[in-house]
């Protein structure tokens, strides 16, 4: 009888819509989780989408899915968006602080933090503030403040469900398991466009060969983090945060048919893996209806199309990038905010071909050492470093 009754609650609260608010929307995680919401109507309620500057699709989105609010950061772009939506019944907000102020609304339940970098920090905190659970895709936001985020969603009693697909596969090994320690987690990665090269091969690489992930369909900055390793390096900082774990429990290993999406090693060496064929759409959706699994139609991994899954090391030395991200998290304070200002501008100078590629890590680097050490920063800490660590990091580019 009792397992009857929480069966019908768990019916309820599978089919009752929840308000949805994407900080993000024209991303390549924003368009993917609209594809979730679009595939079942009777689950979600789209309030709130934004963009920063992709004004056309956002006015694109806004008529198919008629949310309750849209934002254009740009403003620039307000008028040309307000225009296009005038006889919509949807109000339309521009600026970075109108991300922190819709997020608030109380027909949202959940947000899903889809910005790319820094941006994503201040409404994230707002949304934790005003009590929102949040489906992270910012893994930035945990870098740069990880030990405020943590504080705030403690008090703020917030659930904090990951979307990256790495550390949505630790959550998902985790149910059941609240009673057993993890030892260890191991953080898969593809490796990159650029796996086995030597350093004189990656001098010479280009913004295009960068740009051509082999496994994932991803933006153009996470997918030049890939490629130096720095995204995996920033997980791994995501991952102390998201399940509490120290440096030396948190391990990378490449696996280049990217199947086996991570691991956690249990106390009495057990391991459980999450595995499945490269689609974001899964964990966003495991984020959005947590802790039920809805039915999909996604296409299902067969055994016998990869026979021979395999595993190797990093090259942390080549690719310095992870190296330095597990050195700013054993420093911690404002550091790792430091390391992921610097990589920031790094990346945008790769991609507008104003330096090169192992510019990057030379930049991240000297950045990260440069930046006095804070070991317990406030909000406005972290600011002043996230700009300090920007100053330097242009004037490294402009030298």
């Amino acid at each position: 009888m009792e397992h009857q009754v929480m069966e019908q609650e768990n019916n309820k609260l599978k089919h009752k819509k929840r308000g949805v608010a994407i900080l993000g929307s024209t991303g390549s995680i924003g368009t993917q989780a609209l594809e979730v919401i679009d595939a079942y109507p009777a689950l979600f309620d789209l309030q709130v989408i934004t963009a920063g500057n992709n004004a056309d699709l956002l006015i694109e989105q806004a008529r198919k899915f008629n949310p309750n609010m849209v934002v254009i950061v740009d403003e620039t772009q307000y008028g040309k968006v307000k225009d296009a939506l005038w006889n919509e019944d949807i109000h339309v907000y521009c600026g970075a602080e109108a991300l922190c102020q819709v997020v608030q609304s109380t027909d949202v339940d959940v947000v899903l933090t889809a910005l790319v970098g820094y941006a994503g920090l201040r409404p994230t905190i707002a949304a934790i503030e005003a009590k929102k659970d949040i489906a992270l895709a910012n893994k930035e936001t945990l870098v740069v403040a990880g030990q405020l985020i943590a504080q705030l969603s403690r008090a703020h009693g917030v659930n904090i469900y990951p979307v990256d697909s790495e550390h949505s596969a630790i959550f998902q090994c985790l149910p059941g398991e609240h009673m057993n320690a993890i030892e260890k987690i191991y953080l898969t990665a593809s490796g990159g466009p650029f796996r086995g090269f030597s350093m004189d091969q990656l001098a010479q690489v280009s913004k295009a060969q960068a740009l051509k992930h082999p496994n994932w369909s991803m933006g153009a900055k996470i997918t030049i983090d890939s490629a130096t390793m720095m995204n995996k390096g920033l997980e791994v900082i995501e991952a102390k945060w998201l399940f509490n774990l120290k440096a030396e429990q948190i391990d990378v290993i490449v696996h280049p048919q990217s199947i086996v999406h991570s691991l956690v090693q249990f106390e009495d060496g057990s391991m459980k893996a999450q595995m499945g064929l490269p689609d974001m759409k899964l964990p966003i959706q495991y984020a959005l209806t947590y802790p039920h699994r809805i039915k999909t139609d996604y296409p299902r991994f067969d055994f016998m199309e990869y026979p021979n899954l395999s595993f190797e090391k990093p090259d942390r030395i080549t690719f310095k990038n992870l190296d330095l991200a597990y050195q700013a998290m054993e420093k911690d304070g404002n550091i790792p905010c430091a390391l992921n200002a610097a990589n920031e501008i790094a990346v945008q100078a790769f991609l507008d071909e104003r330096i090169a590629f192992l510019d990057i890590t030379r930049i991240n680097e000297h950045v990260m050492n440069q930046v006095v050490h804070i070991s317990k920063p406030s909000l406005d800490d972290y600011i002043a470093t996230d700009l300090e660590a920007r100053r330097l990091a242009s004037g490294l580019i402009l030298s």
